[in-house]
């Protein structure tokens, strides 16, 4: 690929894709498969869109930006206790 990507755009999917994979470590030992598969199911998305991303028109990377975003809505990091929720005693 040779064009240049939108410098805004390009900000917006790095930031979909960081938020993807930059999530509340597990609380305990028994939190990590939990924490694990909303990991993998993250960082599955984040890849899918990161590929398109580069592989179409570089107008379009704003949408492949939302696209994440909305995807990652769908699969909260959830389903475990966090260290933030530990710290904050939950």
């Amino acid at each position: 690929m040779s064009e240049q990507l939108p410098a805004a755009d390009l900000r917006a999917l790095l930031d979909a894709v960081l938020d993807a994979i930059d999530i509340p470590h597990p609380a305990t030992i028994g939190d990590t498969e939990a924490y694990q598969v909303a990991l993998d199911r993250r960082a599955a998305l984040a890849v899918t869109t990161a590929r398109a991303a580069l592989a179409e028109n570089p107008d379009d990377i704003g949408w492949n930006a939302d696209h994440l975003r909305r995807r990652l809505a769908e699969h909260p990091p959830t389903g475990y206790r966090s260290t933030q929720d530990a710290e904050a005693g939950r």
